[in-house]
């Protein structure tokens, strides 16, 4: 794992709805509106939660919501110009903030060059080979292409044809050199693993510092590392356990994921969160409000490079839809600081703040060993024990109404829930408490 990474912990941001984008890129031509400055007042903010990291939703041209890109190497209009990225990298460098940025190299806009050539000229077009496509099919274009996931806006690319590797590599390439300092490959998993492989290899070669995050939803995430290359994948399963056996008070379904995550952390470091651009709102989702708290110690206790959505450590809420637009409740526009947050946010903020500042007083956290102590439907207890055994952490979750106490080791309180009452081995009613065993 890159040296550097060890020590990270993401605040992700979706830059076209977190600065207020327009829902359409304007016509060419249109001048850069130079949002990008927007992000400068908020980098302190991140690094006073408790990060160190900036994760950047896309920043790059493109039709609408950014994943439908139409030019790699260009900043979004809507956003700014390269100079505007190039002072955000410094700025980020000056407190130091590393930089995620997102790639979508699994398929592009309609708009994209290589495929309006494609529409101009057809099997006759240079690019033809760029893309999957069957000139047998009827349709208003003449002929049929693949998609993802039935979006007729999103073109897949046809990850066989080496143009295609050298175009991605080329990119990331690009960006790198600009003071990226990492890609997070959306939909990773749509993507053959060999062209992960060819394209990790190529730009590690000249970056070997980077790091690389492939989005994968489910399946065998080690074999993005393993055959595909790449550092790290999401871990949603873990993310699905957290809310829903909180939701269901039931453990025993933590518990299963934090097996596999266990044996997962083993060959690699996933990066874990709580909340994503993709994903109804934590605050949404949860039936009991103060269950919230629990969720962020799960993250902030486990292996993993975590990362903390914008918003969820101000509570915020908001539903992820199944329609056009169904995205935007929870990629909102903030204010132009963080002195324009609502007051009721910063309770929440307090408790993260309070949780990441226990991950980063526990580096070894990252690549921990973890195992399950105790386990019954409303409580768990699990330890996490660095690599050499230097040190440990007992994490008991309750959610039952009232205290529980549990049979774990001796030990003290490093960190409880308000209201704990003293006791080591015992969580109070809806509620948490850290101990290092004797």
């Amino acid at each position: 794992m890159t040296a550097w990474v060890r020590h990270g912990i993401w605040w992700q941001v979706y830059p076209l709805g977190f600065l207020g984008a327009e829902p359409r890129c304007p016509a060419d031509g249109a001048g850069a509106a130079h949002r990008l400055e927007g992000l400068e007042p908020w980098l302190d903010y991140l690094v006073e939660l408790g990060c160190n990291g900036l994760a950047l939703g896309p920043v790059f041209a493109s039709e609408t919501h950014g994943y439908d890109t139409v030019d790699h190497f260009r900043i979004d209009p809507r956003l700014g110009t390269d100079a505007d990225f190039d002072k955000l990298v410094g700025r980020c460098r000056e407190r130091g903030v590393r930089l995620l940025l997102d790639g979508v190299f699994n398929h592009v806009g309609r708009g994209f060059p290589a495929f309006r050539d494609v529409l101009a000229h057809g099997r006759d077009s240079r690019f033809a080979d760029w893309f999957r496509l069957d000139f047998s099919a009827d349709g208003p274009d003449g002929f049929g292409y693949a998609d993802f996931e039935g979006h007729r806006h999103l073109v897949a690319l046809n990850h066989e044809e080496p143009a295609v590797a050298e175009h991605v590599v080329a990119v990331m390439r690009h960006w790198l050199d600009r003071g990226a300092d990492g890609w997070r490959l959306d939909a990773a998993y749509a993507v053959p693993l060999p062209f992960w492989r060819t394209v990790s290899d190529r730009v590690r070669a000249a970056h070997p510092d980077v790091w690389l995050v492939g989005e994968v939803i489910h399946g065998d995430y080690p074999a993005w590392t393993d055959q595909g290359g790449l550092d790290a994948t999401t871990q949603y399963e873990l993310w699905k356990a957290v809310w829903s056996s909180l939701n269901d008070r039931n453990f025993f379904e933590l518990a299963w994921a934090l097996e596999r995550h266990a044996a997962f952390s083993a060959r690699f470091v996933p990066l874990t969160f709580v909340g994503n651009h993709d994903v109804t709102r934590l605050a949404s989702v949860l039936d009991e409000p103060r269950h919230l708290e629990l969720a962020v110690v799960v993250l902030c206790t486990v292996p993993g490079v975590p990362s903390v959505y914008y918003g969820d450590e101000q509570g915020f809420h908001g539903i992820k839809e199944d329609r056009e637009g169904g995205d935007d409740a929870v990629r909102p526009a903030f204010p132009a600081d963080p002195g324009g947050l609502a007051p009721y946010g910063w309770g929440v903020h307090r408790h993260h703040k309070r949780l990441l500042g226990l991950r980063r007083r526990h580096p070894w956290l990252v690549d921990a060993r973890i195992e399950v102590v105790h386990l019954a439907n409303e409580q768990i207890a699990y330890r996490a024990t660095a690599l050499d055994g230097s040190d440990s952490l007992i994490v008991l979750l309750n959610t039952a109404g009232e205290p529980r106490r549990m049979p774990v080791p001796e030990g003290t309180v490093v960190l409880a829930a308000d209201g704990h009452g003293g006791d080591p081995a015992e969580a109070p009613g809806h509620g948490w408490t850290v101990i290092r065993p004797h």
